[in-house]
């Protein structure tokens, strides 16, 4: 029997054109089961691509099992690295067919199939991935089944040197062998479809409430909510709300640069355009764009959808397949990331190589810090979750598809034995891994991709 106290788990705040999910409260535990210690919040799983490889030498540990040392690469990862599994090993062996440097190697990341080779948009990416397969499972109990999010635009056109269409270098999710998810990559798009996707647009006030705070359309039912709650339950949604307000307020930041840009006049913006052909040869305008904090911004999102069980899966792209990105906001970097990843042994490239992936990583230290700061039943956020981080080749210089550099983080509810490095035999399947993690997600599959079986000795 439900009590007064209690509230249900699908209870939302609800206001004037919005709704925001909440997160896991004691409040929506049932009584019978409260000291039950059986009783654990639900599983997240996020799974995070980086292309182009890791420099060699730099990534992997050099003691094997508990007691090992973080690599330089690994390095930021310190204050979470007992929440780490280092992985050696795996392999996504169906890309070797193709013998292709990039493409054919990205889409099949979370499928662990071979892709079909074709210059058009008649795509085959081999079989559905694996986020999606868990969302299948795990999306009948929440808002959205799956989040798929990363930073570049999708690729069109075909790979002049490999014949491929770059379509498949853009996503990793799929929810068909032939139809690839939609990738989001703009944070307040991400952020107002977590939000705002339960509620039409017609029920919207006319003055465009997108431009006003959400959680002020909310707020009185937060109140009548919150006298309900326990003290706990109450500095938990507290915490819960102002990130909501932290969030918004970075995208409002970018909000203004985007109404200054809208103020400029025809005339001018006429003279911009004749001096952007002007110095074209000259300047990169995209050199040194720094988007550590579009990555950041996304990732909180992500953590936020995890916190309010809107969503339990979720796909990052830090970039697409042979990704140019220039990097030379960093310190000592001087270039684009696919041109650096072919180093050809120069020390001072290989230098490069490793700060841009060191980059990669402090992002994911910033998300497990942030999974880990986030307190929930007799753990953390990142104690209920995985974080997959990974590429779908070793070193970017020779396109090297075997030893990918694979990390798997937190504690699943206590499933994963963390804070190790593990070194499987050589050509181990990375789908074996996807196969324990849908066995840890409770959605158990009976085979997926090249699987042999499964990786028990990551369980606890």
């Amino acid at each position: 029997m439900k009590k007064n106290w209690q509230i249900s788990r699908r209870r939302m705040l609800k206001g004037m054109g919005a709704c925001i999910a909440l997160p896991f409260l004691e409040a929506m535990v049932p009584s019978s089961i409260l000291t039950d210690p059986c009783a654990a919040p639900p599983i997240r799983s996020a799974f995070l691509f980086m292309p182009n490889g890791v420099c060699p030498g730099k990534w992997a540990p050099k003691q094997v099992g508990s007691n090992f040392e973080l690599s330089p690469i690994l390095a930021p990862l310190s204050n979470v690295r007992d929440q780490l599994l280092v992985l050696q090993q795996l392999m996504n062996k169906n890309t070797i067919y193709a013998r292709e440097g990039h493409h054919s190697k990205t889409a099949p990341f979370l499928t662990s199939m071979a892709v079909t080779r074709t210059i058009g948009s008649q795509v085959n990416s081999g079989g559905v991935s694996i986020d999606q397969l868990l969302a299948r499972k795990t999306g009948k109990e929440t808002i959205i089944p799956s989040l798929v999010y990363g930073i570049d635009r999708i690729s069109s056109g075909v790979c002049a040197s490999t014949g491929y269409t770059r379509l498949y270098g853009s996503t990793i999710s799929w929810e068909t062998p032939n139809k690839p998810c939609a990738k989001e990559i703009t944070p307040r798009l991400a952020f107002d479809r977590m939000f705002r996707n339960v509620v039409p647009s017609k029920n919207r006030r006319p003055d465009n409430p997108l431009k006003a705070s959400i959680l002020d359309a909310v707020r009185e039912d937060a109140k009548a909510l919150q006298k309900k709650l326990g003290i706990a339950d109450q500095n938990k949604m507290a915490e819960y709300l102002a990130s909501i307000r932290s969030v918004e307020m970075r995208l409002d930041n970018q909000a203004q640069m985007k109404d200054f840009e809208a103020s400029i006049s025809p005339g001018l913006k006429k003279e911009l355009q004749q001096l952007d052909i002007r110095i074209e040869d000259y300047v990169d305008l995209e050199a040194g764009l720094d988007v550590t904090d579009k990555v950041r911004l996304m990732l909180d999102i992500m953590a936020l959808a995890f916190w309010s069980d809107a969503s339990r899966v979720g796909t990052f792209m830090f970039g697409n397949a042979a990704s140019g990105r220039n990097f030379s906001f960093l310190d000592g970097v001087y270039g684009n990331f696919h041109s650096i990843s072919h180093h050809q042994d120069d020390v001072r490239r290989m230098k490069q190589y490793e700060l841009i992936n060191k980059w990669h990583i402090e992002q994911v230290a910033y998300f497990l810090e942030k999974l880990q700061s986030i307190p929930e039943g007799d753990g953390t956020l990142l104690d209920h979750s995985m974080v997959l981080f990974g590429s779908g080749l070793r070193n970017g210089n020779r396109h090297a598809e075997e030893n990918l550099p694979i990390l798997l983080a937190g504690g699943a509810n206590g499933k994963i034995h963390s804070g190790r490095h593990l070194v499987f035999e050589e050509e181990t399947p990375l789908a074996n891994l996807y196969l324990t993690m849908a066995q840890v997600m409770e959605a158990p599959l009976d085979k997926f991709g090249d699987a042999t079986g499964t990786l028990p000795q990551i369980l606890a």
